[in-house]
């Protein structure tokens, strides 16, 4: 079944749409190489930066898997979507205090259960954000799936991979061309010495301060009451 091409407006979930549709539909087994980005492009009607940020978002839930150097392969076709899907619907602000609640959780549990082997993935992590952070989104979300790899807790970090990639797409929609601001390397820098150490209270407070700025952007950028600015302060503060 071929692709039909998208419209204008939501370009990169319509592509993501489209994509899902035809894992679910077995149009690509699980193992198989999906067409390339000019490929698709090319029978989508859209531009490859299009493609290459859908893709990137099926990568991230877990659908597709990418090799360098060989492609994009099918990596599952059961699309967890189906039960978090209503995420994709809510505000940014409601989607990111979710994401507080999650990370903050996430960092608590890190702090208690790191090993050696977590502190070294969370310093490489953090290396590569300060060398390409503001270039590269990739490098912000490894650093947070360190974090939560440290949980030690095999659900965690598969409902953690899947929500970060609707975060993403919820930011995309509300934003557009907005931009956020840049990444604040210092508060990552504070989350992984809380980690490093072990305490718990210090990684949770980090983590809701890492978040505070991001929460506060998105609440003026898209006219969200003053409320939801005064909540994401209120989040740090009672943690303290």
């Amino acid at each position: 079944m071929a692709l039909r091409a998208t419209g204008r407006t939501s370009l990169v979930d319509s592509v993501v749409d489209q994509l899902r549709t035809q894992l679910a539909d077995g149009e690509w087994a699980v193992g198989d190489r999906i067409p390339t980005e000019h490929e698709l492009a090319q029978q989508l009607g859209v531009g490859r930066n299009t493609v290459r940020e859908a893709v990137r978002v099926l990568v991230h839930a877990g659908l597709l898997e990418s090799r360098q150097g060989n492609g994009t392969f099918v990596r599952s076709t059961a699309d967890p979507a189906a039960v978090l899907r209503g995420v994709r619907h809510a505000g940014a602000a409601d989607v990111l205090e979710l994401r507080v609640a999650l990370e903050a959780e996430a960092a608590r549990l890190a702090a208690a259960r790191r090993n050696t082997h977590d502190l070294l993935r969370l310093r490489a992590a953090l290396t590569t954000l300060r060398e390409e952070g503001d270039r590269n989104a990739d490098a912000d979300l490894a650093f947070h799936l360190a974090v939560v790899g440290a949980t030690h807790n095999t659900a965690f970090v598969e409902v953690y991979r899947f929500f970060s990639a609707q975060v993403h797409e919820v930011l995309v929609e509300a934003l557009g061309d907005r931009e956020m601001p840049p990444v604040d390397i210092d508060a990552h820098e504070a989350l992984v010495a809380a980690v490093e150490a072990g305490d718990p209270e210090a990684a949770e407070r980090q983590a809701r301060e890492l978040l505070r700025v991001p929460m506060e952007t998105v609440a003026a950028l898209t006219g969200t009451v003053a409320e939801q600015s005064e909540t994401a302060a209120a989040l740090t503060e009672n943690s303290r």
